[in-house]
């Protein structure tokens, strides 16, 4: 390890939301160096969906940071507890996968996870593997452990009850099961979403009760997806998969707005707390184009996921086909003023191309759409105001359009 304790718990710290208790991470860093050894350092994911898209790299790239220090992952596939269902976030029960659809998403993620991971440094486990073995009478001791008060703290289970919408009584097992994972694997820290704050602090708590030294609970904020609004997830149309084709990719990455781009610089740059400072400071200033930094960024995230190689590829065909302009050059540019939010679909809809924005929904996931030549499937795709984009669709309509809301009209 070669950082000493101060600096790497600070390249730790950059970007995440929480870290519990407070100073327990200087402490963990600091007890293994003394001891010689690698934290163990938890990080897991449900396989509820086949595909990883950038949301679920936040962690990922944290727990890579962790390997780069010297440490060891534990990256632990929630095959048992996906076929039970985690509520949070939700207004109601999540349905549970049938262990075949468990089984061959756990594999895609098996394939996904070492674009960013270390495998040197990478141990895959599943809960299944105790969580089966455990008996009535121990799951039964393992609930008393904790309470029905405590349980209702956790938010989503606390609005639910306030508002009388039921409350499966298997839905209080999932964090009590997870908390359990980190007993079986003694992690000393876990990461998770914000969303998950609360089982991980219940893992603590279970380390507690089983004698062990409770884990140090770091969380990262939720990344918004291309709307730059709601958190990124398939079923909101709004992801960056990574499997997603390389100049698909770019592409997307290049249609977020400004604002959202320095978050995606903080959760998924390899680039320091330092040289990311520098960049925003140069662009708020004028002395760089805020679109040199998208266009930097694209590249870094494509050749993360698809090679160096392909990550320069796909920046040179985006040059070359739009800034380049190979285009008519007597292509008229269009100004919109569409009232927020300024969706792709309300842009064809504006643009007469299609009767309404429902029609236009459809069409973009038909794959009918493309920007700046990018064919594009999120229908919620938000567009920023005062920004310039080349809209094609299908094959009769190609334009310009420039759009203009209450910012730009009144600068």
């Amino acid at each position: 390890m070669e950082m000493d304790g101060e600096s790497a718990s600070a390249q730790l710290a950059f970007g995440s939301s929480d870290i519990l208790p407070e100073g327990a991470l200087d402490e963990a860093l600091q007890r293994a160096a003394q001891e010689g050894r690698a934290l163990r350092v938890k990080l897991g994911m449900d396989p509820t969906a086949p595909d990883l898209h950038l949301g679920h790299t936040v962690l990922l790239h944290k727990a890579r940071q962790f390997q780069d220090l010297g440490h060891q992952v534990l990256f632990l596939i929630g095959d048992f507890t996906a076929r039970i269902g985690d509520p949070t976030g939700k207004s109601s029960t999540r349905p549970p996968l049938s262990a075949e659809a468990v089984a061959a998403n756990a594999e895609t993620y098996r394939q996904q996870i070492f674009r960013i991971l270390d495998p040197q440094r990478t141990e895959i486990v599943f809960n299944s593997h105790w969580l089966d073995a455990l008996k009535p009478q121990e799951l039964i001791q393992l609930a008393a452990r904790y309470t029905v008060a405590r349980m209702l703290e956790r938010d989503d289970f606390s609005k639910r009850y306030q508002a009388q919408q039921p409350i499966a009584v298997h839905e209080f097992l999932y964090p009590l099961l997870q908390g359990y994972d980190s007993v079986a694997l003694r992690a000393d820290v876990e990461l998770g979403g914000t969303d998950q704050r609360f089982n991980l602090l219940v893992g603590r708590e279970l380390q507690k009760e089983y004698g062990q030294r409770p884990q140090v609970v770091l969380t990262m904020p939720i990344l918004e997806g291309l709307d730059g609004t709601q958190k990124m997830s398939k079923s909101l149309g709004n992801t960056i998969a990574l499997e997603d084709p390389p100049e698909q990719m770019f592409g997307k990455l290049m249609s977020i707005s400004d604002t959202l781009m320095w978050r995606y610089y903080a959760l998924l740059s390899a680039k320091s707390p330092q040289e990311q400072l520098v960049l925003r400071r140069q662009a708020e200033a004028g002395a760089l184009n805020p679109r040199d930094c998208k266009l930097d960024l694209a590249q870094e995230l494509v050749a993360r996921f698809h090679g160096e190689e392909v990550g320069v590829n796909a920046r040179a065909a985006f040059l070359a086909q739009f800034q380049r302009r190979e285009v008519p050059d007597d292509l008229p540019t269009q100004t919109l003023r569409i009232d927020p939010p300024r969706t792709l679909a309300k842009c064809l809809q504006a643009l007469g191309w299609v009767r309404s924005s429902s029609e236009g929904m459809r069409k973009i996931r038909e794959g009918a759409v493309q920007l700046d030549g990018i064919r594009i499937e999120e229908p919620s795709l938000v567009l920023e105001a005062g920004t310039e984009h080349l809209l094609q669709f299908g094959k009769r309509h190609i334009a310009r359009v420039c759009l203009q809301g209450e910012e730009t009209d009144h600068a």
